[in-house]
């Protein structure tokens, strides 16, 4: 830790992440609560995940009108969407217009690491310090890292002899990268993958796409978004985020109340024949127990295994686009814009490397267990992320009596909705593990988050509670529901899931997020708060005062 870091001036809050989660985090507490907070940000600008999302393709699966705050009118009436789908320049311009409004970025620090946070019990005050050396010092800490920004880069043998350039999708060079003529590989055909490929084909010259595990995706029909529907949008802010928090996962549409069992076959192929040409995320909102039922989500996905066959005209390359051995929407469920297509092409190739897998990337290229080699100028990483834990894990935390969170966590995550960790008392996660973060629309998840973790801390603040903290037992307890819920659906039944972890070699295999729903969740948060918050333990001392005085 850095000589000066006790010495820093003292803040109120200091927040980690200049995200969603950050920005609304800092208004939240700066401009309602009048605290003396701060952003600590390693990227340039605001943006969180999407400051680093550039690679080709890279677009929000929320529809925009919902990929957005909520809390305020104002802003909700002052922007206006291009397209049913932004694309990461899009919502890069849409936090910087929300942070130039509420005038944020004079409490944000870029380019600003952090490497170690640690709790100084004896002033109840978090010590963060910085790559560069920096000291802070404050009374609360909230950790606003998101969940998917700790890029997964396989340990695949030779990548360091590699002759030609690699990127991962997850840290995209700013400036872009040109594939034009050029050999490509791609590793991964997850949710990013899915985006990235049909770009990509347009302009190599050849690509081979890695496929270990195939994947379900719906056409997402992104389009411009007509005048009519941009005012309609405008002019019915309460009702569409009324309908956001009262849904299962956020969207703003709600879950038809009907089995797949209560219509006939006819009947079935009707309705999602209509709901793959409106295509997006509401394919799956059709009956209620897709996930709940696997008779009821075998339909489903044979309905969309059928699709990817009629699409790929090689039916060697359909049969093993098509060969998907889970339940569909278990896994992050992708859409699409040409995916299945790009298969058509003449430049595009599929290697499926269950079949013969990587042995390893030799300067040339990829080679595979069968002695085959990829000769490539490019290859990109599409391997997703170290989700929810992996963010939190490069803070290197620090507790009670030097307790570390990669210690606590050893074994699988453990927390208090999501919100605390027993023994690192006054620090807050945003979306952290145990909440229903990317099973939801993050935004809607988000700002609930923020404004739980504000009443939270004006509450300790009115009533002169010095320290907030939780429980083993609380943990426990919450751990037990997390684990019924998920084991209420067919989620856990992918053991290759990175709802699991199963993604990072030697993470433990814990499913992560909390699938009771996040209206059910932001009733439960909401019961805690109103009863006192049982499950946390609180602590009083000296009057609280913000800093600044």
């Amino acid at each position: 830790m850095p000589l000066d870091t006790a010495a820093a001036p003292t803040l109120d809050a200091l927040i980690i992440g200049a995200g969603f989660s950050g920005m609304y985090q800092l208004h939240s507490l700066r401009d309602r609560l009048g605290m003396k907070a701060m952003v600590l940000e390693a990227g340039g600008g605001v943006g969180g995940t999407w400051y680093w999302n550039r690679y080709p393709g890279a677009r929000c699966d929320s529809e925009s009108h919902s990929y957005c705050y909520a809390f305020s009118e104002a802003l909700w009436r002052e922007w206006e969407w291009t397209e049913r789908y932004p694309g990461h320049e899009e919502i890069r311009r849409y936090m910087n217009f929300v942070a130039d409004r509420l005038d944020l970025k004079r409490d944000i620090r870029f380019n600003t690491r952090v490497i170690a946070c640690r709790y100084d019990e004896a002033a109840n005050l978090w010590r963060v310090s910085t790559e560069t050396g920096e000291g802070f010092s404050a009374r609360y800490l909230i950790t606003a890292v998101g969940c998917l920004s700790t890029a997964n880069i396989p340990k695949i043998p030779g990548l360091e002899a590699f002759q030609g350039e690699w990127y991962h999708t997850g840290s995209w060079p700013q400036e872009g990268v040109d594939f034009t003529g050029k050999r490509v590989g791609q590793i991964g055909t997850g949710s990013t993958g899915i985006q990235a490929v049909p770009v990509i084909a347009a302009q190599a010259g050849h690509l081979a796409v890695f496929q270990r595990t195939a994947n379900y995706s719906v056409p997402a029909r992104n389009k411009p978004l007509t005048p009519e529907f941009k005012a309609w949008v405008r002019d019915n802010w309460a009702a569409i985020r009324e309908t956001m928090h009262s849904t299962v996962n956020g969207h703003p549409f709600t879950i038809e109340d009907r089995s797949v069992h209560e219509v006939s076959d006819e009947e079935l192929k009707a309705i999602l024949e209509k709901a793959w040409e409106r295509g997006g995320l509401q394919f799956r909102a059709n009956f209620r127990d897709v996930l709940l039922d696997e008779g009821a989500n075998a339909k489903l996905a044979n309905f969309v295994k059928d699709k990817i066959r009629s699409i790929v005209k090689d039916p060697e390359t359909a049969a093993k686009l098509a060969e998907i051995d889970h339940p569909y929407a278990a896994k992050r469920p992708p859409i699409d814009t040409d995916y299945f297509e790009a298969f058509n092409r003449d430049n595009v190739a599929l290697v499926d490397v269950r079949a013969d897998p990587i042995e390893r990337i030799t300067p040339k290229g990829v080679r595979l267990r069968s002695g085959k080699e990829a000769e490539l100028d490019i290859i990109v990483f599409a391997t997703g992320f170290d989700a929810m834990t992996g963010p939190l894990m490069g803070l290197n935390i620090i507790g009670v009596d030097g307790k570390t969170l990669a210690k606590e966590w050893e074994a699988g995550p453990r927390t208090y909705l999501g919100l605390q960790v027993a023994g690192f008392p006054n620090m807050f996660t945003i979306t952290g593990p145990g909440s229903p973060s990317v099973l939801c629309n993050m935004p809607v998840c988000i700002e609930q988050h923020v404004e739980w973790i504000t009443d939270c801390i004006a509450h300790l603040r009115a009533n002169g509670i010095a320290r907030i903290d939780t429980t083993g037992a609380a943990m426990e307890d919450w751990g037990r529901e997390v684990e019924r819920a998920a084991n209420a659906t067919l989620l856990p039944r992918v053991p290759h899931s990175w709802y699991l972890g199963a993604n990072v070699p030697g993470k433990p295999r814990v499913f992560m997020p909390y699938a009771g729903g996040m209206a059910r969740y932001r009733r439960h948060c909401a019961e805690i708060a109103a009863k006192g918050y049982p499950g946390f333990v609180l602590e009083r001392g000296e009057p609280a005062q913000a800093a600044a005085e």
